[in-house]
């Protein structure tokens, strides 16, 4: 069994690989990481899982305004050039943001994986149909624009999913968010209604996990309250994701 201890470093490791710890923070782990080989290689391992999130992100051009900012900041330009020059933005609108919000939500969503769930994987404990032979599958949810809405995080050892929202999305009233399953040339299959706003944790039945795969994709649909009277999605598809193995 873990120690209290042994679960703060996976939470460290993680805060340092999403680079979240502040300056002194993350001098004092990386003098312990130098130290103790185990550190090290929890925070190999954290690293490992997450870069599949990283794969999703493309890179992008910063606008004008950025460097016009930046160069005000730095004292080369006049607060009134910069006011002139670069119009007004707010900060929800700006798409690297919901990006960088997502990694952050998937490094939360493991992180509570870990705080709910012992640490400690033995074979015995895993189910025999699980199909899956990786530790995570990670998957962004967005629509067609790109902008991931959510992301899911299962722990295949246990059979349990977290979905945690990177983005505000609004729905009518009497109306629910419903997560779906689709295999490769399969009809998609329900997991389940969650909240759009707030994160949620699924336990996942044998026949669920033996379908999930690398070929594997999740969707969002936009359902009456209760979900989809009818098994199949009846309402718009508000994002889909592949699914990837850590």
């Amino acid at each position: 069994m873990n120690t209290p201890l042994r679960d703060d470093d996976d939470l460290r490791c993680a805060e340092y690989a999403l680079g979240v710890l502040d300056a002194n923070e993350r001098a004092a782990f990386e003098a312990d990481v130098t130290r103790d080989a185990a550190l090290q290689r929890l925070l190999d391992a954290w690293q490992q899982r997450l870069a599949p999130l990283a794969q999703d992100i493309g890179p992008i051009e910063p606008p004008a305004r950025v460097w016009t900012r930046i160069r005000r900041d730095l004292g080369f330009l006049s607060p009134q050039a910069d006011v002139a020059q670069a119009p007004a933005k707010r900060w929800w609108d700006s798409l690297s943001l919901w990006r960088w919000l997502t990694i952050g939500a998937s490094v939360a969503a493991l992180v509570l994986l870990g705080v709910n769930f012992n640490w400690t994987r033995q074979a015995t404990q895993a189910p025999a149909t699980t199909a899956a032979s990786s530790e995570y599958m990670v998957a962004s949810i967005a629509p067609k624009d790109g902008v991931p809405h959510w992301t899911a995080t299962v722990d295949v050892q246990r059979a349990r999913m977290v979905v945690i929202p990177a983005a505000r999305v609004s729905l009518p009233a009497g109306r629910t968010t419903e997560l779906w399953l689709i295999p490769p040339n399969a009809k998609p299959i329900p997991l389940g209604v969650f909240p759009s706003d707030q994160p949620a944790t699924m336990s996942l039945p044998p026949e669920i996990m033996a379908q999930l795969n690398a070929q594997a994709v999740l969707a969002v649909s936009d359902e009456p309250s209760g979900g989809s009277p009818t098994g199949a999605p009846t309402g718009p598809v508000l994002g889909t994701g592949a699914m990837h193995t850590t």
